[in-house]
């Protein structure tokens, strides 16, 4: 059977490599690698195949070539390297796998920080977008970078974007006599022209950028930090529960119609780092304060709808959830359009104060045969500053949960 090894290339040089890839490498009549990777055994007697942007011809060689090859990678083979190419383009029985130590594994021992826990970004030869997703969307991340995609680039458009809460180590020329680790944040990051082979690791301290105090991503995020019309938010607890009963996953579709403050989008937001909220709202007083709310907590996946329901749906791409805060009178026509795009399965909550409201929306749910449960939600705080803790209560708050048949 043809077998192809790829081995992974320590950080230090030959001495990362174990005596058996060492060996593999003796053996091999080819040998394939970076010129810098073929750099380390320059007393290799076969043959030699640098690789370049371009990994046609390291295909093409693999195919032709009957004897032994090696073809040199970079740490770890299957972690971001030439090992996912290979598997795309060659038999899988052809090919055996010898990893070593990854750059990003490297790093993390340097600065002594665990990463069993952090998220791998490669923003190498691809985008910035998807990349800057991931990196908001977790609390440590470390990124491979390429000379497009820099240090510097990333950091300012997380600024940009209101996210600078990161302390950053930028990781240079690992493993080499040119080894440099900067331990910075964002703004520093803007000063410092990195170094080609670098990682570039990111910790979340705090959410910047956000409302007073430090709120970020949360579940109940207190009223008074939303500008809101007086009396139109969906009260803390009543949202907590409502996007509880919205059972939401990291990539779904949610429809928030009548969004008012925009509070339980935001909510949403965090909740689902991967996926589409559109938040409905024809109130021009409501949309001045929902524009405000999304800017403030700095809302990535919350797309703006400045229509009005049932008609502007048809636009929208099919919900996973939908939340209803509001109906402008036109209960009946939403969720008779939310009822036509939901799929089996799907859950609409739908928050009701007035008991014609729970009234019309149970009817409707029960009609369309959706599985319904009613839940009353009776506030009461405390006031603050106030000699005696009196408690002021709130009108209850009917929260109906559907799930569509």
């Amino acid at each position: 059977m043809k077998r192809i090894h790829v081995i992974g290339a320590g950080i230090e040089g030959q001495e990362g490599f174990s005596g058996r890839a060492l060996e593999l490498v003796r053996q091999a009549e080819v040998l394939v690698g970076s010129a810098r990777l073929l750099k380390l055994f320059p007393d290799f007697k076969g043959k030699t195949l640098a690789v370049g942007a371009n990994l046609s011809p390291v295909v093409e060689c693999l195919q032709r070539e009957q004897g032994a090859v090696v073809v040199l990678a970079s740490g770890d083979p299957l972690f971001f390297g030439i090992g996912r190419y290979l598997l795309r383009n060659l038999p899988d029985a052809d090919l055996e796998f010898v990893p070593n130590v990854s750059s990003v594994q490297y790093a993390f021992a340097k600065i002594r920080v665990p990463w069993d826990d952090a998220i791998f970004v490669s923003a190498h030869g691809r985008g910035l977008v998807g990349a800057l997703d991931q990196i908001v969307a977790h609390d440590k991340v470390a990124i491979l970078t390429d000379e497009t995609n820099t240090p510097q680039k990333i950091a300012r458009q997380l600024i940009e974007r209101g996210r600078d809460g990161y302390a950053a180590w930028l990781c240079e020329n690992l493993g080499t006599a040119d080894e440099a680790i900067t331990h910075t944040d964002l703004k520093g990051l803007l000063e410092l022209k990195a170094a080609p082979l670098n990682v570039l690791i990111l910790i979340k301290e705090y959410e910047a950028g956000g409302a007073a105090g430090g709120i970020g991503p949360c579940l109940g995020i207190p009223d008074d930090e939303f500008a809101t019309v007086k009396k139109l938010i969906t009260k803390e607890e009543v949202r907590a529960v409502s996007l509880a009963k919205l059972r939401l996953r990291h990539d779904m579709t949610l429809w928030d119609i009548g969004a008012g403050s925009g509070s339980v989008s935001i909510e949403a937001d965090h909740l689902m780092p991967n996926g589409q909220v559109f938040a409905v709202e024809r109130n021009p007083q409501c949309l001045a304060y929902l524009k405000e709310n999304l800017r403030k907590f700095n809302s990535r996946n919350v797309t703006l709808v400045e229509q009005e329901a049932p008609a502007c749906l048809d636009d929208l791409p099919d919900p996973d959830r939908v939340f209803v805060g509001g109906s402008g009178g036109r209960l009946y026509q939403i969720l008779s359009a939310v009822d036509a795009r939901l799929a089996t399965g799907g859950r609409v909550v739908l928050n009701a104060v007035t008991l014609d409201t729970l009234t019309a929306a149970t009817e409707f749910f029960e009609n369309a045969s959706y599985e319904l449960e009613v839940t009353s939600v009776n506030i009461a705080r405390t006031r603050p500053l106030t000699d005696y803790k009196m408690f002021e209560a709130f009108n209850p708050v009917f929260v109906l949960a559907a799930v569509k048949r």
